[in-house]
């Protein structure tokens, strides 16, 4: 993937920031709504996005906007991953995890674990695909890792100090170096949200 589309798909990853600003200026409730209202906009979606045959009959009935809708299956063909073109996008991953870690955890986890999931991650490939030139095989650089590392303690070391924020911020460069199943927008969140829950409740 280029570097433009690489910023087009970033871009697009960042509006994940506005579910912690949601609940930061909102509220838990209220950002619960709106990302369980969000995730089940895109499951009604996503087929249309994933099989060809549904998009054209979507086509054939709105006529007059066929030109509109190829525009934006051209986009979202540019800035997709390879594997998300026949199966579920990162988006969906993005907000499922989004809604179980509101759910289930405090308010500072929360918003510190989808924080950094979104802006670690595309600080990361800001900054790795450029200007990355010690890499590891999977093609992850050490100046993504430590551009994701840096970003993550930014974001934690204000919600739940250092001490916490070092071994957060650990979890989410781990996870994101190592893509963790079923996917890592999915399984980002996921680590910090778990590795700083259990920090608190049995450590410190």
């Amino acid at each position: 993937m280029s570097m433009k589309c690489e910023l087009k798909r970033k871009a697009l990853h960042l509006t994940g920031l506005t579910v912690p600003l949601s609940y930061l200026i909102f509220g838990r409730e209220v950002t619960l709504t709106f990302v369980a209202i969000t995730l089940v906009l895109f499951l009604i979606l996503e087929p249309f996005r994933i099989v060809e045959h549904l998009r054209d009959r979507v086509k054939e009935k709105l006529g007059l906007y066929v030109d509109i809708i190829e525009k934006v299956e051209r986009e979202i063909e540019t800035i997709a991953r390879e594997h998300e073109k026949r199966s579920i996008g990162a988006h969906i991953y993005f907000t499922l995890a989004a809604l179980i870690v509101i759910c289930f955890f405090p308010e500072d986890i929360a918003i510190g674990s989808i924080a950094v999931a979104t802006l670690g991650d595309a600080i990361a490939a800001i900054i790795g695909k450029p200007f990355g030139k010690h890499r590891f095989k999977n093609g992850k650089s050490i100046e993504g890792s430590l551009a994701y590392f840096l970003t993550a303690l930014l974001i934690l070391i204000p919600l739940m100090g250092f001490f916490h924020a070092i071994i957060g911020a650990s979890a989410g460069t781990l996870a994101e170096f190592y893509e963790l199943p079923p996917d890592d927008n999915f399984s980002n969140q996921l680590a910090i949200a778990i590795t700083l829950y259990v920090l608190r409740k049995f450590a410190f």
